[in-house]
């Protein structure tokens, strides 16, 4: 199964790999969880951009402390 010109499925780059997926997909569910906390207590939208961006953040470290631990 070839997805494109020279291309084997077999190989994975860093973003296409499953477990960056999940990391991916693990900071933006910290970061966007935040962001509808905001939406729901009706905050303007540079605090909703706050609070999603200082969700990212948190998300992030909180990755970097999995990956520590591990």
């Amino acid at each position: 199964m070839r997805r494109g010109p020279g291309r084997d499925a077999s190989q994975t780059t860093a973003l296409t790999s499953p477990s960056a997926r999940v990391a991916i997909g693990f900071v933006s569910l910290v970061g966007l969880s935040g962001g509808m906390i905001a939406v729901q207590g009706d905050a303007p939208p540079v605090v909703i951009a706050g609070t999603v961006l200082g969700g990212l953040i948190a998300g992030a470290a909180l990755l970097w402390y999995v990956y520590w631990i591990v």
